[in-house]
């Protein structure tokens, strides 16, 4: 019989949900290493833009998602909330990424290469355009992007890993980029909505896919904030302050697994949890 040859061990991606405010960040620093060790995680990719009170990002924010164990940062509409996001974006220790189709002048990068396991891994952040405010096209960002990326050294794999948070609120939209960027992304995982949604898939190309991570948030609300003041809204017509609801958190998120030398994404597999603690 011929000698089997193993497969390379793959990289380990764990794409987690927008954390929305403090019990968010909360929950976040308490259930990250658990699951980290159980996956045998290689890199954590954490939308930040609702981690300040639930819009935004500060510095403070960045730096405790940083030392709970995030890789990188993502972001979306609500990145220039914060008075101090720039700070954070010229932070290079504190790695928050922007959406590359946002003005060619915004502050920080749409993109964040690191080193992980040999292999360069390329997180690339993108915003959609409906029923959000405007913004450049992202399908032709994402492809000037890519065809702008330098392909591996001899001897690194057939392309360039390349991860992609694309922020959007329309579903069609999200699974239009998941096609568009088939075969030439190794993850598009959908963000913005903080409803999880259960169609992770591999599509054609290897390319790892889900609509929507969902987020580490409060349970019992109305995505993250507090329900008697989102109801307010609809029922009244009228606007309210709206804040970060209390109790049980969920933790939303999916684990990419990656093979090192195609690129191509081996499995993708949800990974949601709930934080009963009360602290």
């Amino acid at each position: 019989m011929p000698e089997s040859i193993a497969s390379p061990e793959p990289i380990r991606v764990l794409l987690v949900g927008d954390v929305v405010g403090s019990p968010g960040r909360r929950t976040f620093g308490r259930v990250l290493a658990g699951i980290r060790r159980e996956f045998a995680v290689d890199l954590v990719v954490v939308n930040a833009e609702n981690s300040a009170d639930g819009r935004g990002v500060t510095l403070r924010t960045a730096r405790e998602l940083r030392d709970a164990g995030a890789d990188i940062l993502t972001s979306g509409n609500h990145v220039w909330d914060q008075a101090d996001v720039e700070q954070v974006l010229y932070d290079d220790d504190l790695r928050l990424i922007r959406p590359l189709n946002m003005a060619p002048d915004a502050p920080g990068e749409g993109a964040l290469t690191l080193r992980v396991k040999g292999r360069d891994i390329t997180v690339l952040n993108l915003i959609g355009r409906v029923f959000l405010p405007p913004m450049d096209d992202p399908f032709r960002a994402a492809d000037t992007f890519l065809a702008n990326l330098m392909p591996p050294p001899p001897g690194e794999g057939d392309r360039r890993i390349v991860v992609v948070d694309f922020h959007a609120e329309a579903t069609s939209e999200k699974q239009a980029m998941g096609w568009h960027l088939s075969g030439r992304s190794s993850v598009v995982a959908g963000t913005h909505t903080h409803v999880p949604s259960a169609d992770v898939r591999i599509l054609p190309g290897g390319t790892g896919y889900v609509t929507d991570l969902g987020m580490v948030g409060p349970r019992d609300s109305i995505i993250g904030m507090e329900v008697d003041a989102s109801l307010r809204r609809f029922l009244s017509y009228r606007g309210s302050r709206l804040g970060v609801a209390s109790g049980p958190v969920v933790f939303n998120a999916v684990l990419a697994e990656i093979d090192p030398v195609t690129a191509q994404c081996r499995t993708i597999t949800r990974v949601d949890r709930i934080d009963e603690s009360r602290s």
